[in-house]
Protein backbone atom coordinates (compact mmCIF):
# COMPACT_ATOMS: atom_id res chain seq x y z
CA UNK A 1 0.00 0.00 0.00
CA UNK A 2 1.30 3.43 -0.97
CA UNK A 3 -0.02 6.42 0.98
CA UNK A 4 0.45 9.84 -0.58
CA UNK A 5 0.71 12.98 1.53
CA UNK A 6 -0.15 16.52 0.57
CA UNK A 7 0.30 19.78 2.38
CA UNK A 8 -2.77 21.93 2.98
CA UNK A 9 -3.17 25.70 3.32
CA UNK A 10 -3.19 25.07 7.08
CA UNK A 11 0.45 24.46 8.08
CA UNK A 12 -0.70 22.44 11.10
CA UNK A 13 -2.57 19.94 8.90
CA UNK A 14 -1.36 17.25 6.48
CA UNK A 15 -3.58 15.30 4.11
CA UNK A 16 -2.97 11.54 3.81
CA UNK A 17 -4.34 9.75 0.73
CA UNK A 18 -4.33 5.96 1.16
CA UNK A 19 -5.59 5.18 -2.36
CA UNK A 20 -8.73 3.44 -1.06
CA UNK A 21 -12.13 4.67 0.11
CA UNK A 22 -11.96 6.03 3.64
CA UNK A 23 -15.60 6.84 4.49
CA UNK A 24 -18.90 6.70 2.67
CA UNK A 25 -21.91 8.80 3.46
CA UNK A 26 -20.17 12.04 4.30
CA UNK A 27 -17.05 13.29 6.03
CA UNK A 28 -16.38 12.67 9.71
CA UNK A 29 -14.65 15.23 11.90
CA UNK A 30 -12.96 14.05 15.10
CA UNK A 31 -11.63 17.22 16.75
CA UNK A 32 -10.53 15.49 19.97
CA UNK A 33 -9.33 12.16 21.33
CA UNK A 34 -12.68 11.80 23.10
CA UNK A 35 -14.58 12.25 19.81
CA UNK A 36 -12.28 9.64 18.24
CA UNK A 37 -13.31 6.86 20.62
CA UNK A 38 -15.72 5.49 17.97
CA UNK A 39 -12.86 5.04 15.50
CA UNK A 40 -9.95 2.64 15.99
CA UNK A 41 -7.96 4.51 13.33
CA UNK A 42 -8.56 7.98 14.76
CA UNK A 43 -7.85 6.71 18.28
CA UNK A 44 -4.53 5.24 17.11
CA UNK A 45 -3.58 8.51 15.40
CA UNK A 46 -4.40 10.50 18.56
CA UNK A 47 -2.34 7.92 20.48
CA UNK A 48 0.78 9.14 18.68
CA UNK A 49 0.58 12.34 20.71
CA UNK A 50 0.71 15.98 19.67
CA UNK A 51 -2.42 15.51 17.50
CA UNK A 52 -5.38 17.89 17.82
CA UNK A 53 -7.71 16.62 15.10
CA UNK A 54 -8.46 13.84 12.63
CA UNK A 55 -10.81 14.32 9.69
CA UNK A 56 -11.99 11.51 7.41
CA UNK A 57 -13.00 12.47 3.87
CA UNK A 58 -14.23 10.14 1.16
CA UNK A 59 -10.72 9.20 0.05
CA UNK A 60 -8.38 11.03 2.42
CA UNK A 61 -7.50 11.58 6.06
CA UNK A 62 -6.48 15.02 7.33
CA UNK A 63 -4.45 15.12 10.52
CA UNK A 64 -3.90 18.33 12.49
CA UNK A 65 -1.04 18.58 14.94
CA UNK A 66 -1.15 20.60 18.14
CA UNK A 67 2.63 20.84 18.34
CA UNK A 68 5.69 18.92 17.21
CA UNK A 69 7.45 18.56 13.91
CA UNK A 70 5.97 16.85 10.84
CA UNK A 71 9.38 15.27 10.28
CA UNK A 72 8.73 13.03 13.29
CA UNK A 73 4.93 12.83 13.27
CA UNK A 74 4.44 11.99 9.58
CA UNK A 75 6.19 8.57 9.63
CA UNK A 76 4.28 7.52 12.75
CA UNK A 77 0.95 8.56 11.20
CA UNK A 78 1.80 6.78 7.94
CA UNK A 79 2.55 3.61 9.93
CA UNK A 80 -0.75 3.77 11.82
CA UNK A 81 -2.74 4.33 8.62
CA UNK A 82 -0.94 1.51 6.80
CA UNK A 83 -1.45 -0.89 9.68
CA UNK A 84 -5.13 -0.01 9.93
CA UNK A 85 -5.95 -0.51 6.26
CA UNK A 86 -3.94 -3.73 5.92
CA UNK A 87 -5.73 -5.17 8.98
CA UNK A 88 -9.16 -4.69 7.41
CA UNK A 89 -10.53 -3.09 10.60
CA UNK A 90 -13.50 -0.71 10.19
CA UNK A 91 -13.08 3.06 10.36
CA UNK A 92 -15.94 3.29 12.88
CA UNK A 93 -17.15 0.82 15.48
CA UNK A 94 -20.58 0.55 17.08
CA UNK A 95 -22.14 2.84 14.47
CA UNK A 96 -20.12 5.74 15.84
CA UNK A 97 -19.70 8.97 14.00
CA UNK A 98 -20.82 12.52 14.09
CA UNK A 99 -24.31 13.30 15.18
CA UNK A 100 -26.05 15.32 12.53
CA UNK A 101 -26.19 18.91 13.67
CA UNK A 102 -29.55 20.58 13.46
CA UNK A 103 -29.95 23.02 10.62
CA UNK A 104 -32.02 26.08 11.19
CA UNK A 105 -33.99 28.20 8.76
CA UNK A 106 -37.56 29.35 8.32
CA UNK A 107 -39.81 27.22 6.08
CA UNK A 108 -40.40 30.18 3.75
CA UNK A 109 -36.62 30.30 3.12
CA UNK A 110 -36.46 26.69 1.90
CA UNK A 111 -35.89 27.69 -1.75
CA UNK A 112 -32.99 30.01 -0.82
CA UNK A 113 -31.47 27.30 1.39
CA UNK A 114 -31.82 24.77 -1.43
CA UNK A 115 -29.88 27.04 -3.81
CA UNK A 116 -27.17 27.66 -1.19
CA UNK A 117 -26.79 23.94 -0.49
CA UNK A 118 -26.54 23.15 -4.20
CA UNK A 119 -23.73 25.70 -4.61
CA UNK A 120 -21.94 24.28 -1.58
CA UNK A 121 -22.21 20.70 -2.91
CA UNK A 122 -21.26 21.40 -6.51
CA UNK A 123 -18.73 24.23 -6.28
CA UNK A 124 -17.42 24.78 -2.77
CA UNK A 125 -17.10 21.39 -1.05
CA UNK A 126 -15.06 19.76 -3.86
CA UNK A 127 -12.54 22.61 -3.72
CA UNK A 128 -12.36 22.57 0.07
CA UNK A 129 -11.96 18.77 0.08
CA UNK A 130 -8.96 19.25 -2.20
CA UNK A 131 -7.36 21.13 0.69
CA UNK A 132 -8.22 18.40 3.21
CA UNK A 133 -11.31 19.92 4.76
CA UNK A 134 -15.03 20.37 4.50
CA UNK A 135 -17.61 23.11 4.80
CA UNK A 136 -21.19 22.40 5.76
CA UNK A 137 -24.42 24.37 5.89
CA UNK A 138 -25.73 25.01 9.39
CA UNK A 139 -28.36 27.72 9.00
CA UNK A 140 -29.90 30.74 7.33
CA UNK A 141 -31.55 33.73 8.94
CA UNK A 142 -32.22 37.30 7.80
CA UNK A 143 -29.97 37.08 4.73
CA UNK A 144 -27.06 35.47 6.58
CA UNK A 145 -25.81 31.94 5.77
CA UNK A 146 -24.10 30.13 8.64
CA UNK A 147 -21.46 27.54 7.75
CA UNK A 148 -19.11 25.28 9.70
CA UNK A 149 -15.54 24.67 8.54
CA UNK A 150 -14.03 21.25 9.33
CA UNK A 151 -10.80 19.34 8.91
CA UNK A 152 -7.87 21.33 7.54
CA UNK A 153 -10.15 24.35 7.12
CA UNK A 154 -10.94 24.57 10.81
CA UNK A 155 -8.36 26.88 12.32
CA UNK A 156 -6.60 27.52 9.01
CA UNK A 157 -5.06 30.99 8.80
CA UNK A 158 -6.63 31.53 5.36
CA UNK A 159 -10.10 30.19 6.24
CA UNK A 160 -11.57 33.63 6.92
CA UNK A 161 -10.34 34.91 3.56
CA UNK A 162 -11.67 31.79 1.83
CA UNK A 163 -15.03 32.20 3.53
CA UNK A 164 -15.43 35.93 2.90
CA UNK A 165 -13.72 36.44 -0.46
CA UNK A 166 -14.51 33.10 -2.04
CA UNK A 167 -17.58 31.44 -0.59
CA UNK A 168 -19.51 34.60 0.31
CA UNK A 169 -18.87 36.20 -3.10
CA UNK A 170 -19.98 33.04 -4.91
CA UNK A 171 -23.15 32.54 -2.88
CA UNK A 172 -24.15 36.23 -2.95
CA UNK A 173 -23.63 36.31 -6.73
CA UNK A 174 -25.90 33.33 -7.42
CA UNK A 175 -28.38 33.86 -4.55
CA UNK A 176 -29.02 37.62 -4.25
CA UNK A 177 -31.16 37.15 -1.10
CA UNK A 178 -27.96 36.24 0.76
CA UNK A 179 -26.19 39.29 2.21
CA UNK A 180 -23.31 37.62 4.07
CA UNK A 181 -21.79 34.31 5.11
CA UNK A 182 -20.60 33.65 8.67
CA UNK A 183 -18.60 30.82 10.23
CA UNK A 184 -19.92 29.15 13.37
Amino acid sequence: MFIQTESTPNPATLKFIPGVAVVEGGPIDMPSAQAAEASPLASAIFGIGEISGVFFGPDFISVTKSSGDWTYLKPAILGVIMEHFTSGAPILTNGGGEAAADEYFEPEDAEIVSKVKELLETRVRPAVAGDGGDIVFRGYKDGVVYLKMKGACSGCPSSTATLKRGVQNLICHFVPEVKSVEQI
